[in-house]
């Protein structure tokens, strides 16, 4: 299969900062991205939707700019940036012309060292992030379907089971001391890894990192609880009523292997996603949509957000579908159920391995094509499983997933011990 080399170059800083280069010539651009390793499982509880909160906030200035200044350098340069909050992390990137990568350390270094924590600031961005939320889900059918609802299903310890989007309660009580506690803890270099990607030198590049970080002082990382919870022996099934829905959901989950202790059993269900799902003619779209009309749209894949390999354990399964009103939600399980037993029993054959692996990689490569991406994933990897390098090696190790290897994994999904999750449309005299 043929493959892209995303090499990797490591140093780390005396206040315990990890930074990878990766450069690419020529490339035109380069990007720069923090991962920090906090994400919606980290919540204290009563904080539900915190992280994201904070991550708002570290766009409202630091001690040294003030608030849009950074919005302003960077598109003053010719540049993009954003950033996001995840199950087991939250990341800031920008990319900007290969002329420019100074600034942008700068502005990362910058609020790495004192973002703005003001009440006014804090005020402001719950106010932004209600909006949000109600945006994006209250107000929208099907808003946040499945990972806002299902993992309140699947999981039983508040960690992994509640909503990273938050309450409104929790978020309009959240202090700007609050603040203060959850930068000081997890916004702390030793908690961080700094990618470089792109066009640039990495001597200079080097000297740019130092200049800007070495001076940020050394907290102690967080050490990271473990979030470990048995998987289910049963059906545990939920309802959830959505007035905007025009026609029923449903979305089924189930525990993962271990993606850092144990990938390759975690790559035979990626291989097992596209098998399923991956195209007219995959098992679940050609069976379940084409010809019996049991769903107008039907996934299957690792991950509740981000895809696969982008949380630690426990990481989902993810069964999706959105079927007519006049079809059960019983009728799509079972059908569903029919064609993951014939994997489980007699495996892929020759021809739909060969597609799915070759679907995956030609996605892998043409995402990470763009350097804002390729920046990104290149330092979650980093993070999550200590090896960037998993990028370019990707596309081999699923070449070594085996029919077997798959029919193993088909036979874990048992839709006696799962998460089911139903949307219900409320009927139209309800609404």
């Amino acid at each position: 299969m043929p493959r892209a080399d995303y090499p990797v170059h490591r140093t780390v800083l005396d206040n315990g900062l990890r930074v990878l280069f990766a450069p690419d010539p020529g490339a035109g651009v380069v990007g720069v991205a923090v991962h920090y390793d906090v994400g919606f499982r980290s919540e204290p509880e009563g904080r539900t939707g915190f992280a994201h909160l904070f991550e708002h906030l570290m766009f409202q200035g630091s001690e040294s700019l003030p608030k849009l200044e950074h919005f302003r350098l960077v598109q003053s340069s010719g540049g993009v940036f954003n950033g996001s909050t995840h199950t087991d992390y939250t990341d800031y990137f920008e990319v900007v012309p290969a002329g420019a990568l100074e600034r942008a350390l700068f502005l990362e270094a910058d609020r790495m060292r004192a973002p703005l924590i003001t009440a006014e600031n804090l005020a402001n961005q719950v106010d932004v992030v209600s909006e949000e939320i109600r945006l994006n889900v209250l107000n929208r059918p099907y808003g946040g379907f499945p990972w806002v609802q299902l993992p309140a299903v699947l999981f039983s310890s508040f960690a992994n089971a509640h909503n990273g989007y938050g309450d409104f309660v929790d978020l309009n009580a959240a202090t700007v001391q609050d603040c203060a506690e959850f930068f000081d803890t997890y916004y702390t270099p030793a908690n961080a890894v700094l990618t470089v990607c792109g066009d640039f030198d990495p001597g200079q590049a080097g000297e740019w990192v130092e200049r800007h970080f070495h001076d940020i002082p050394f907290r102690p990382a967080p050490v990271r609880p473990s979030f470990a919870e048995p998987p289910p022996t049963q059906v545990l099934r939920a309802d959830h009523a959505d007035p905007l829905a025009p026609s029923p959901a449903l979305a089924v989950g189930w525990r993962l292997p271990d993606p850092v202790a144990d990938l390759p059993g975690y790559l035979a269900f990626v291989a097992l996603a596209g098998i399923l799902s991956d195209g007219e003619s995959s098992r679940l779209q050609s069976a379940v949509v084409a010809e019996a009309n049991l769903a107008t749209d039907l996934w299957a894949s690792p991950g509740l957000l981000g895809g696969p390999l982008d949380a630690r354990d426990p990481d989902v399964f993810v069964l999706g579908a959105f079927h007519p009103l006049d079809v059960t939600a019983e009728q799509v399980l079972d059908a569903c159920a029919e064609q993951i037993g014939h994997v489980a029993a007699d495996g892929p054959d020759e021809d739909e391995l060969a597609r799915s692996l070759a679907r995956f990689a030609s996605t892998l490569y043409r995402d990470n094509d763009a350097i804002a991406s390729r920046t990104r994933s290149l330092g979650s990897l980093e993070l999550l499983h200590g090896r960037a390098e998993l990028l370019g090696e990707l596309p081999d190790l699923l070449s070594g997933i085996t029919a077997p290897d798959i029919a193993a994994a088909a036979a874990t999904l048992d839709p006696e011990r799962c998460a089911q999750l139903r949307i219900v449309p409320e009927p139209a005299g309800q609404r």
